[in-house]
């Protein structure tokens, strides 16, 4: 019942910055609260940033400080802002979406590549 679609990941060097985004469509009354998850290879997949309905925020310790998660509710997407980007960072980020019956949707995941 929702799609999401993500945009934004590439190559970038350590200490660099990099935006990425993730357009919600379908029924935007079932969402509760979106998110980005990230996994690397050989690692269990994480949570780095969320944000609820209400606004509220939660990041993982890792990346406090240096990324934001906002959201544009006009355009029904939500934007994960990375700063001081370090090679432990590479991973593939997975925008979630969860809904108010418990079900979880995942865009395609986008690869994000910190050189060192």
């Amino acid at each position: 019942q929702v799609q999401l679609v993500e945009s934004g990941g590439g190559l970038v060097q350590a200490g660099g910055s990099q935006r990425l985004s993730c357009a919600a469509s379908g029924n935007m009354f079932s969402i509760s609260a979106m998110g980005w998850h990230r996994q690397a290879p050989g690692k269990q997949r994480e949570l780095v940033a969320s944000i609820t309905r209400g606004g509220s925020t939660n990041y993982a310790t890792s990346v406090k400080g240096r990324f934001t998660i906002s959201r544009d509710s006009a355009k029904n997407t939500v934007y994960l802002q990375m700063n001081s980007l370090k090679p432990e960072d590479t991973a593939v980020y997975y925008c979630n979406a969860d809904s108010w019956n418990t079900v979880k949707y995942w865009g395609q995941g986008t690869q994000v590549t910190v050189s060192s």
